[in-house]
């Protein structure tokens, strides 16, 4: 099993776990949300501009998709967010329904630290590192340094999201471990959200993980990875939007594909979890929030942070959505 890791997380480039973001003057009470740390420098982004452009509060906690899940359905929060669909069985917790809301979109990387290697991973020797049995750089193309996993502390749809790729490239991955927000490790050592996995890659010389491409900051590189035709590809933004395209959203406008067959393959969806009916008084502030958040102009700055603007029929589909969020 992983232990924690013992280095204190740091903010990556000002992210702090919390996004406290002041409005000004009076106004209606603060929105007040918890859930994926994926999504949370875009979020942060978007809830600055609400608060400079239109007086509006919105304060996030990044705790993880699983710790945002709970909250949402045990009502202490507005909203929850999540980098998986919830299950079926969470969608009937839902005492007063829900929505879930695609914001955005990214890559999950493969993040290292080893300058001077170029790392190209086939899906078996991905697979192989997080099963402890490719333990040194220099058994995949590179200098003789050990190689040093860190996984996830919390429960986590960036962790469901990668071990469901990793299920859908392994027979015996999928056997063993498995896909879940949280998954019995076979190796390394655990960090609290994608900023605690960075920084604890900056903290170590060969070390390895997963986190949401953004996180991904010098002397940090990402590995290309073979997709399910066998092409490598780099989780950049042209790479991601060609797998993201080969993602069918249900009705739900939930969906993923954990192996396409072009582009970089660890791809997702990112989700705003919503009560469909009970939201009173915040009910008018969910509706600007979010319709801001899936504005053209919101939108456009996706790239420039690090995820990929949402395809304009996923657009439609999610501003319908919104409208059934009711008082």
């Amino acid at each position: 099993m992983p232990k924690p890791a013992s280095h204190r997380a740091i903010a990556i480039s000002g992210l702090a776990p919390l996004l406290a973001l002041a409005g000004c003057g009076g106004g209606p009470a603060p929105l007040q949300g918890a859930g994926a740390s994926f999504p949370a420098p875009i979020y942060q982004r978007w809830f600055s501009d609400l608060a400079s452009k239109e007086g509006m509060q919105v304060n996030y906690q990044s705790v993880g998709s699983g710790a945002g899940v709970r909250q949402f359905l045990a009502g202490t929060v507005d909203f929850g967010a999540s980098d998986a669909p919830m299950t079926a069985e969470e969608v009937g917790q839902a005492k007063r329904g829900v929505v879930q809301l695609p914001l955005t979109a990214s890559a999950i990387a493969v993040a290292y630290n080893l300058p001077g290697c170029e790392l190209k991973l086939s899906q078996a020797q991905l697979v192989g590192i997080f099963e402890g049995k490719i333990k040194n750089f220099k058994e995949v193309g590179c200098a003789d340094q050990a190689i040093q996993v860190v996984v996830r502390s919390d429960g986590s749809g960036t962790t469901k999201n990668f071990t469901s790729s990793l299920a859908a490239f392994s027979p015996s991955w999928k056997a063993g471990p498995g896909s879940g927000k949280s998954v019995n490790w076979p190796t390394g050592v655990a960090a609290k959200g994608n900023e605690g996995v960075a920084a604890s890659l900056l903290q170590r010389k060969g070390g390895l993980g997963y986190v949401e491409v953004s996180y991904v900051r010098e002397p940090l590189q990402a590995a290309a990875i073979a997709n399910a035709a066998g092409s490598y590809a780099k989780p950049d933004n042209s790479s991601a939007s060609q797998a993201l395209a080969s993602i069918e959203l249900g009705p739900d406008l939930t969906g993923s594909n954990p192996n396409p067959a072009t582009g970089y393959p660890i791809v997702t969806f990112t989700w705003v979890l919503l009560n469909q009916n009970g939201n009173g008084a915040k009910q008018e502030s969910l509706q600007k929030a979010f319709g801001y958040a899936l504005s053209d102009g919101a939108q456009a700055e996706a790239p420039k942070l690090g995820y990929i603007t949402l395809p304009g029929p996923v657009l439609t589909r999610a501003r319908q959505a919104l409208t059934a969020v009711k008082p």
